[in-house]
């Protein structure tokens, strides 16, 4: 099995990075392969609503130039998916939002291709704004029905300069038991494949307030 993670941070090793290295630890010693992809640091255009990766159904967002598709593929063959972000104003960073709002609207229109693997959130903050840059993380994984495991608190970890992170020790903690948790649920649903028959999917239903 494999986890890819996604780096939201513009620092490549920063507090960020080492949360979703504790979580990766954990998985490693379970025999699962993880993989941390760097996004904050690169030049990300944001959605433009086009609607064509609907349209097409080729698991591609329409935009050039970035690895955005790249980053799709990594996703459909993994088993987990780890999003990782600092917090800017109590909020993602612009370029994984960027990335986020992509790749999340091209698997979703696309069969649904993250559905039923396992996700996790991870924020490092300074201070504060870290609960609603979790939540805005969860959306993503929540709407493309994932399963998400949980932790012993919320997945926030606190440090300015790169590598404080590992000073929090409660932080450290919540990081290891979402590690050990993630491997335990990926572990069950693997070994329910072809014993424990899934949901079907349903049709999306779309309303609005005018009709």
């Amino acid at each position: 099995m494999k986890v890819v993670a996604f780096n939201g941070s513009p620092n490549r090793e920063g507090n960020t990075f080492q949360a979703i290295g504790i979580v990766a630890a954990e998985l490693q010693k379970e025999g699962i392969e993880t993989e941390i992809v760097q996004v904050g640091d690169k030049v990300i255009r944001g959605c433009i609503a086009c609607a064509q990766c609907i349209k097409n159904k080729n698991e591609q967002c329409v935009l050039p130039d970035d690895e955005v598709n790249a980053w799709i593929q990594k996703m459909k063959h993994a088993d987990g998916i780890i999003l990782g972000a600092p917090v800017h104003y109590s909020a993602i960073a612009g370029t994984m939002k960027s990335f986020l709002d992509r790749a999340f609207y091209v698997t979703s229109f696309n069969n649904g291709m993250l559905r039923h693997k396992v996700g996790a959130s991870v924020v490092a903050v300074r201070r504060s704004g870290g609960l609603p840059t979790f939540e805005q993380l969860n959306n993503y994984l929540c709407y493309s029905e994932m399963l998400v495991p949980t932790s012993n608190y919320w997945n926030v970890i606190h440090g300015t300069r790169p590598g404080e992170a590992v000073q929090d020790e409660e932080g450290v903690q919540i990081m290891r038991v979402l590690g050990k948790n993630m491997a335990w649920l990926m572990k069950l649903v693997e070994n329910g494949k072809g014993t424990v028959v899934p949901p079907e999917r349903e049709k999306k239903s779309f309303t609005n307030f005018i009709r």
